[in-house]
């Protein structure tokens, strides 16, 4: 042994389960809870009956009629988590009801204090967030069978119907798909401070294999969501109170702010997947983008954005793979760089079929137009340009790839 290195500190732990990542789940929670303890009937019951309510009109008029109820007896993360999911899907629906033309300016103090006691207890912002409409809205049908499409089904439900589902389980897939990968960032960490070829390689392997079942799982959003239904109906719901054309001075949350509060819709880019892999491979996005996606971490759990900030504090893999000379290894780390554009560029045809494409469709008048004139056709739901953003970032990842 070089005595040089006897002396050297060894690498910090990094296991998973201390950013409350599941190995076997990863950054979904683990089979969440389905219901709340007693006296929170009222909020299930609302939750229960939201695209109902949300079509006819009334899901306002229940709202005023409900109980504000203390958050005294949620107790524990799962409880927590649960509550936020339907505070923050009944929010969005009283927001959104009557479309982009009449979005309601002020929440009401019995939905607006227990959200934003719930939201802080999880430090998390009062919105609709990629943590809940994804991370924590699935249940099996069958509590033994398998983790797949015919056997899921979101917990709390918004207008849509199968293409609603469809659309927040094949999102769940993704992140599912993506495990292996973190798997593998956790095993590569201490041959990245301390390195170790053999390891290195089996670790990217692993990566790239798992950024190819992502986009597998993606591909799976042609089958199950109609893009006219995401357009007119599913977006709206997702869509914040910040950068929004249609809510341009905010959300005031009674009882809680004097005055009101700006926050981006829910996003893709709030998921802490690809934010890890970036950190992992070195990918350094342009000014404009990495901006936003920079924003975009204060709307994950707080526990998720400290494993890409302890991603961020290793030594640099990229340049390690560089200095090695190693073919091999520059190889492997190409392959999973190629594998991530891949899956943007996927993401890409996905963000021109379902926003670009459509918007055209409703300009045009061939389908129902809840946007108005202003609306954000171009926009994703967490207020970027969706087309600039996702080619931006697609392009900063091939700009990684190491030529040698």
């Amino acid at each position: 042994m070089d005595p040089a290195n006897e002396t050297e500190p060894p690498p910090p732990p990094f296991a998973l389960d201390k950013f409350h990542i599941s190995q076997e789940y990863g950054f979904l929670l683990p089979d969440p809870q389905t219901e709340l303890p007693a006296p929170y009937g009222p909020w299930m019951d609302l939750a229960r009956s939201l695209p109902h309510l949300i079509a006819t009109r009334q899901l306002r008029a229940h709202v005023h009629q409900a109980p504000q109820l203390s958050t005294a007896q949620l107790h524990g993360h799962r409880d927590l988590r649960l509550a936020r999911l339907v505070l923050s899907f009944i929010t969005a629906g009283y927001v959104w009801q009557d479309g982009e033309e009449g979005p309601a300016k002020v929440l009401p103090q019995n939905l607006a204090v227990p959200y934003w006691e719930v939201s802080q207890r999880l430090g998390l912002p009062p919105i609709l967030l990629h943590a809940d409409l994804v991370l924590a809205n699935w249940r099996r049908r069958d509590r033994a069978g398998p983790l797949e499409l015919g056997n899921l089904d979101p917990i709390v439900w918004l207008p849509g119907g199968e293409s609603l589902r469809g659309f927040v389980l094949v999102t769940m897939l993704v992140e599912k798909a993506a495990v292996p990968g973190l798997q593998a960032i956790a095993e590569a960490a201490p041959a990245i401070w301390q390195p170790d070829r053999e390891t290195l390689l089996r670790a990217l392997a692993q990566l790239a294999t798992a950024l190819g079942a992502m986009t597998e799982a993606l591909r799976l959003m042609h089958d199950h969501v109609d893009p006219d239904t995401f357009y007119t109906t599913i977006r709206l719901f997702l869509s914040g109170w910040r950068d929004n054309p249609a809510m341009q001075a905010g959300l005031l949350y009674k009882g809680v702010s004097k005055l009101p509060q700006e926050y981006s819709g829910g996003s893709a880019a709030q998921s802490t997947v690809l934010h890890a892999f970036d950190a992992f491979l070195g990918i350094r996005h342009h000014e404009e983008s990495s901006a936003f996606l920079r924003r975009m971490r204060d709307y994950m759990p707080p526990c998720h954005r400290a494993f890409v900030e302890a991603i961020q504090a290793f030594p640099p893999l990229r340049d390690l793979v560089l200095s090695s000379g190693n073919e091999v290894l520059c190889c492997a780390y190409n392959g999973c760089v190629t594998a991530l554009a891949a899956f943007r560029t996927h993401h890409i045809a996905v963000a021109t079929r379902y926003v670009v494409t459509a918007a055209a469709k409703t300009s045009r008048g061939s389908l129902p137009r809840l946007a108005s004139p202003s609306g954000p056709e171009q926009r994703g739901t967490g207020g970027s340009p969706v087309l600039r953003f996702l080619k931006s970032v697609r392009d900063a990842t091939r700009e990684a790839l190491l030529h040698v």
